[in-house]
């Protein structure tokens, strides 16, 4: 409708009619807005909610004094932080662009042309991704540690990636399962451990696995930002290898560093963001047990998760099928199809108004399989 055509739509009519009509649009509008509710996206993995103040405050004091500036190579001050952190060397931790980009680092430096990377499936799909670039190939492994053993006997492998807790199942290797591996390997195999979700798990401590750096320089530890401490926007991770890793961590530094911006958010988050980290870390504990027992009664079938979302499974809907209703209820969920696991969807962990937000939408969704 033409400007004109608006104002010729109110010839004849009195004002008293005009303002009537007015005022019913303009009503109209407003319960159509208030009918309008966002989807509630479980499909995520990385936290929905804002940082702490001090952490946005940070990272803008950076961006104004010094985005004219290169970052130091090296981030010595946030290395120095972590490493006092977790009680390692400095020279034995790097930081990056992300865990993912460190990742895919390591697999380039580790594996040749026609090698091999083994890691158990399904899991994250980085993985074969990484393989692929440096010219290798990923071959999945069903099963446990005797598996991986068994698998790594062949000449051409030269890693294993795991990620622990696992994308998308939530299972944790426990410390002694991975002493075992790492104990049985063959000589010239690394271990990639993706631990981007090891904050959430309450099965051992955070840090179990470091103490097995003291006797495995093949082992390889990588951390984020981007999940339990909700700063996956400014794409931060880092890396922590064994006494005589050192040489092969230089190879995983990022040429040209990791921004000003990205180290200053992350050093802030360090310093006063760790109150935050653990109410968000205990909410999804809590949580996770909950919305566990509230699926099993409805006949799911879950994982023991650690991490902060569920793997679920119905026995009368395919994920697809589950995550397309649910889709049209206002959840958004992730199906496992893409990862060659039909049955099943990963369902994001958060509060206890999301849950039962999701729980009416599974009801009404399995009602209308029967």
């Amino acid at each position: 409708m033409g400007l004109l055509d608006y104002y010729r739509q109110f010839e004849g009519l009195s004002e008293e009619e005009v303002n009537r009509g007015l005022r019913e649009e303009a009503a109209e509008r407003r319960r159509k807005a208030l009918t309008r509710v966002a989807a509630l996206d479980l499909s995520q993995t990385t936290w929905p909610e804002l940082p702490h103040a001090n952490i946005a405050n940070a990272i803008t004091f950076t961006a104004r004094r010094g985005l004219q500036r290169y970052p130091h190579l090296r981030g010595s001050q946030l290395r120095a932080a972590l490493a006092e952190r977790h009680e390692v060397p400095a020279q034995q931790l790097i930081i990056g662009n992300g865990a993912a980009e460190l990742l895919n680092s390591a697999t380039r430096a580790l594996i040749g042309p026609g090698q091999e990377l083994l890691t158990a499936w399904p899991s994250y799909p980085l993985y074969p991704i990484m393989a692929r670039r440096a010219h290798g190939r990923a071959v999945p492994v069903g099963g446990g540690v005797e598996q991986l053993l068994r698998a790594a006997e062949k000449p051409e492998v030269r890693v294993i990636a795991l990620a622990s807790p696992n994308d998308p199942t939530g299972e944790l290797l426990p410390t002694a399962d991975l002493r075992r591996l790492l104990d049985g390997l063959p000589e010239g195999v690394a271990v990639l451990l993706d631990e981007a979700l090891v904050e959430f798990a309450d099965a051992q401590p955070a840090d179990a696995s470091l103490e097995l750096l003291q006797d495995h320089s093949r082992l390889l530890v990588f951390r984020s930002f981007s999940k339990a401490w909700g700063l996956a926007g400014i794409r931060i991770g880092y890396v922590i290898g064994g006494e005589g890793s050192e040489e092969l961590l230089a190879e995983l530094e990022p040429d040209l560093g990791v921004s000003e911006v990205s180290q200053a958010g992350a050093l802030e988050a360090l310093r006063s963001g760790e109150r935050a980290l653990n109410e968000h870390v205990r909410s999804v504990r809590q949580e996770r047990a909950r919305l566990a027992s509230a699926l099993r009664e409805r006949d799911f079938d879950v994982s023991d998760s650690q991490a902060n979302f569920l793997w679920a499974a119905h026995s009368t809907l395919t994920g697809s099928e589950l995550a397309e209703r649910l889709r049209q209820a206002g959840v958004l969920v992730a199906a496992g199809a893409p990862l060659g696991e039909p049955r099943h969807v990963r369902i994001a962990l958060r509060d206890a108004a999301a849950s039962k937000q999701l729980l009416s939408a599974l009801d009404t969704a399995l009602a209308q399989a029967e």
